[in-house]
């Protein structure tokens, strides 16, 4: 079992993806380095020399962040990801963690990769804290314009990343909407609300946006726009909760000497907040493990990825949504 990084991908590219790499090999994970050879072997000379376990595979070329993702994956076919990717649908590795530009790790997975038959687009998903542990949303940004159906199909997916991750036998979805009144929602929400609701999974209606966090579902389901929104605001609130924290502290003698008591729960709790603690978002639907990293993410974060990745392919993700995307398309049929 072998993950491929992506190391010239991200904000901090090859250093912080090296190490993070490196840190990964170390609980005996085989890793494959993808990018310019002299550029990592340099990086990985600082750091020690290159353990048994992983190995540094060539690509000349890469694909910067800010370049349009449609036209440097087909321009550069010897780009680090694409070299990956290929790595992957030659049977090589099995999974691929990059931090670079996430239209681009879309398209270059879509191209080599294909779509898993039943999906029609493939969406991002992430692991979000609740009261009760945590609970999967997608899509976060893959998709912002979709159709009830890519919801259904988002669903599924959704639902064998919680199983996998959450050991969770039979999560209860739900879609995101404005109500939990069937009446709710907008037209693509009531439409895949129809279809959602006969199928074998265990589908339980609409949840509100402040009841994703009560822990009283498993997976919610939207359309990319949405997710993005909801991703992003909850990155802003705990930043913002944090500072308002902090800021708090410093008001007087008393909340300084409590904060001393609650120092160890604060910081369990920041952590929970922490992307870096999950490494990356899997990009579901496609024909291959894939994760998402932040373009900014440390060595630790990275680390946590290439652990996160090789999990996912150890549990023959891929498959599991093969198997339930054929049963329910089978249901559909039937009826």
């Amino acid at each position: 079992m072998k993950v491929c990084v992506d190391a010239m991908g991200g904000d901090h590219a090859p250093e912080w993806i090296v190490k993070g790499a490196l840190q990964a090999s170390y609980s005996g994970i085989s890793i494959v380095l993808v990018g310019d050879e002299n550029r990592i072997q340099k990086e990985l000379k600082k750091l020690g020399g290159v353990p048994s376990n992983l190995e540094v595979v060539h690509a000349e070329e890469s694909i910067g962040m800010g370049e349009a993702p449609a036209v440097a994956v087909r321009k550069k076919k010897n780009s680090s990801l694409r070299v990956g990717f290929k790595l992957i649908k030659e049977g090589k590795a099995n999974a691929l963690v990059s931090a670079g530009n996430s239209g681009a790790i879309m398209a270059s997975a879509l191209l080599t990769l294909r779509r898993i038959p039943g999906i029609e687009r493939p969406a991002i998903a992430t692991l979000v804290p609740t009261f009760k542990g945590h609970m999967v949303i997608l899509d976060i940004g893959a998709n912002v314009d979709c159709r009830a159906d890519h919801l259904r199909q988002f669903a599924v997916v959704g639902a064998v990343f919680c199983q996998a991750v959450l050991h969770i036998p039979f999560p209860r979805i739900a879609l995101l909407s404005n109500g939990e009144e069937s009446s709710k929602g907008n037209a693509l929400t009531r439409e895949a609300h129809q279809l959602l609701k006969g199928s074998f999974l265990n589908y339980i209606g609409y949840v509100e946006g402040r009841d994703i966090f009560s822990g009283e579902v498993d997976v919610v389901v939207c359309d990319g726009f949405v997710g993005n929104i909801v991703l992003k605001l909850t990155e802003g609130l705990s930043r913002a909760f944090f500072g308002f924290m902090k800021n708090a502290v410093k008001g007087s003698l008393s909340a300084k000497i409590g904060y001393l008591f609650l120092r160890s729960s604060i910081r369990n709790l920041s952590q929970t907040f922490d992307y870096s603690e999950y490494g990356g978002a899997p990009l579901l639907g496609v024909d291959g493990v894939c994760l998402i990293a932040h373009g900014s993410s440390p060595p630790k974060a990275i680390k946590n990825a290439v652990l996160h990745a090789h999990e996912l392919a150890s549990q023959s993700l891929v498959e599991r949504m093969k198997r339930n995307l054929q049963r329910l398309n089978s249901q559909f049929e039937q009826e």
